[in-house]
């Protein structure tokens, strides 16, 4: 992995992940904040903000934003996650003047029109219904929501169609001037750009950026709980939670080891148990989620309402089954999907965009590929039961949405797993 940092005088940090084969590169600004840093009367604005950035500066109207980048044949997006936003171009070599113009113009120019902020607000009021309307999204939010009730953390990345409403500009504009700072941002370059051209760009677009420290969090605190939404569906939807290791704890590769033993893939535990030899789910699954200070351990299920009765005690077996008995097989596929996947990533300069972005906003720096590889694959049968055993004593988060009548009471499927 060829990556550079470096950090300029106004504390923004410069880096390049170069791939000599590439034929194309992304170049993007990745933002040390998200939903868990909004003002508690103004949920959603992290993406509203996302939304706004493509919407005009004082030199571009908005179809001149878009029209720059794809003339040539680039494209444009970003995305807002509770810890951070990313805005980003992918485009041909020859394009990377143009991109981190275009990106530093958004950044530093952007007017926040006040009718294309009206327009946008009925954009994310539609978005917001659309999700509700998809009961995998939805379940999601809910769950989040009863995990850390009352906190920043647990709310929705979008907001709520009321706050949305009634946000002002001023707001969206205070935003701004808080976070998006060199201190906050990471200019980030992967595929075929030189480190020293990233720099110099950086040097050219971004020096107007204000220095300023990275952004702080509230500390999370996850609580056991159930949240039951009746919803006319076909499906019921069900998800499990625990609190799980955090981006920084040592025991983090070994939770998501557990994720892809667990639920990761067609021949892993529960899809094999509950899907294929009992037809009790069209989707099952499980992931560890870290954020920065804490994590959450995550099961998916969609059934028939008439089969839950058989599901949880089926769910509930196998997740208790796994703190006591991992085999070497089962980790050692899981270990090989885990491999997988980080090397195939490594064909993919977005892909490698979105890590060394991560990566430089959560640690302060590039962690080699080798040493996350080999975190990984040294983690034992005994480690995997050990953070089983350790997730699975906290006080299960249970929500639901759909028909929900035929579920046990949340103290018997808490009985059930311990």
């Amino acid at each position: 992995m060829t990556v550079q940092i470096t950090t300029l005088p106004n504390g923004l940090r410069v880096a390049t992940d170069t791939m000599q084969d590439a034929e194309s590169m992304v170049i993007g600004a990745w933002v040390g904040v998200g939903t868990r840093h909004e003002p508690w009367n103004a949920n959603g604005i992290a993406h509203l903000t996302e939304h706004m950035m493509f919407k005009g500066t004082k030199r571009r109207s908005a179809y001149a934003l878009s029209k720059t980048i794809e003339k040539n044949g680039g494209a444009m997006n970003a995305y807002t996650t509770r810890e951070e936003t990313a805005y980003y171009a992918r485009v041909l070599p020859e394009d990377a003047d143009r991109a981190a113009d275009i990106i530093a113009d958004m950044l530093l120019r952007s007017v926040f029109d006040a009718k294309e902020l009206d327009r946008e607000r009925q954009v994310i009021i539609q978005e917001i219904g659309r999700d509700r309307d998809t009961p995998e999204d939805h379940i999601y939010d809910l769950m989040h929501e009863t995990a850390f009730p009352r906190q920043k953390l647990g709310r929705s990345i979008l907001g709520t169609e009321d706050v949305i409403e009634r946000l002002p500009r001023e707001k969206v504009v205070d935003y701004v001037n808080k976070y998006y700072h060199a201190g906050n941002i990471v200019i980030v370059g992967t595929g075929k750009i030189a480190h020293d051209e990233l720099v110099a760009l950086a040097r050219r677009y971004f020096n107007r950026l204000p220095s300023g420290a990275p952004a702080k969090i509230e500390p999370a605190k996850i609580k056991g709980g159930q949240k039951r939404l009746t919803k006319e569906t076909e499906q019921l939807h069900l998800m499990m939670a625990f609190a799980a290791p955090s981006l920084h704890a040592k025991t983090a590769p070994a939770a998501g080891l557990l994720g892809t033993l667990l639920g990761g893939s067609s021949s892993s535990r529960l899809f094999q148990k509950v899907r294929e030899k009992r037809g009790l789910v069209y989707n099952i699954s499980t992931y560890h989620a870290p954020f920065q200070d804490t994590g959450l351990f995550c099961l998916y299920a969609g059934t028939d309402p008439q089969r839950v009765k058989e599901l949880i005690p089926v769910v509930c077996k196998e997740l208790k089954d796994v703190t006591t008995r991992v085999t070497t097989s089962e980790l050692n596929r899981a270990k090989a999907q885990a491999r997988a996947d980080l090397l195939m990533g490594q064909e993919s300069v977005m892909r490698r965009a979105e890590i060394l972005g991560h990566q430089v906003l959560t640690y302060n720096k590039a962690i080699p590929m080798q040493d996350t590889l080999g975190d990984i694959m040294k983690v034992t049968e005994a480690e995997t039961q050990a953070i089983a055993a350790k997730i699975l004593s906290r006080a299960p988060i249970l929500t639901a949405l759909g028909p929900i009548d035929g579920i046990e009471s949340y103290a018997a499927i808490k009985d059930r797993l311990h």
